[in-house]
């Protein structure tokens, strides 16, 4: 699983980049992973050069980190 981590660069332009960020997303491939948070997706593996292919497009106006993990833990209450 990889773990992308952005988040938009604030500047000329913020609201119509998040806007169209956000619309891409939407109506990508990505939209139907169960985890997803403001500046947080979890992506399987098969789905890493989809998502890699999407961050690119945004590369201009986002900060984006990507993290490999094999294991995620819910730290909390427990339901």
């Amino acid at each position: 699983m990889f773990l992308y981590l952005y988040d938009i660069k604030t500047g000329k332009g913020y609201n119509r980049i998040k806007r169209r960020f956000y619309y891409a997303l939407k109506r990508s491939r990505l939209s139907v992973l169960p985890f997803k948070t403001k500046s947080v997706l979890l992506v399987p593996d098969e789905l890493e050069l989809t998502a890699d292919v999407f961050f690119s497009h945004f590369s201009d106006y986002l900060v984006i980190y990507k993290v490999y993990t094999t294991n995620i833990q819910s730290i909390g209450i427990d339901e």
